[in-house]
């Protein structure tokens, strides 16, 4: 269990490799796969692959310092809410760091503006190493004070 990283039921994240130095994220073992608020997406065309093109709000509750973001589209995947709506979305795979481990997470592409959540992390990631104690948040520690602040839209 020592190579085991310990996190608590929201933490904050980061995706390096697309642009993204923080997103608070909801840790959901409940769900299979990891999901991101997403908008502006389309499918475009890399050198005869198929990619896609999105942009990432960041913070919560506001859409400033948006980030564009493109990657190889991996498939379209099926993704049944806990109320059993079936909706088919776009999926990328991502490096994702979660209490300073990084990790390739597959990640659906959805609307969360709505969500109190801007991203989650779910399963599929959290096997990669992840222990969730639901009694902490924040169990890899919190960007600088300005970040925060900025999170809260101060």
């Amino acid at each position: 269990m020592t190579d085991h990283t310990v996190v608590g039921w929201r933490e904050w994240v980061s995706l390096p490799g697309v642009g993204v130095p923080w997103i608070k994220a909801k840790i959901d073992t409940g769900a299979r796969t990891s999901a991101i608020h997403a908008f502006d997406q389309q499918e475009i065309d890399h050198n005869g692959e198929r990619w896609v093109r999105f942009s990432v709000h960041p913070w919560q509750a506001t859409d400033e310092d948006a980030v564009t973001v493109e990657c190889p589209l991996v498939e379209m995947r099926t993704v049944r809410s806990s109320s059993g709506h079936a909706e088919e979305r776009p999926l990328v795979r991502v490096d994702l760091t979660l209490s300073g481990r990084t990790v390739t997470a597959e990640v659906t592409l959805s609307r969360r503006d709505e969500m109190g959540f801007r991203m989650l992390v779910g399963r599929e990631a959290l096997e990669q190493g992840f222990l969730v104690d639901p009694a902490l948040s924040y169990a890899g520690g919190r960007p600088r004070l300005a970040v925060r602040r900025r999170n809260r839209g101060r």
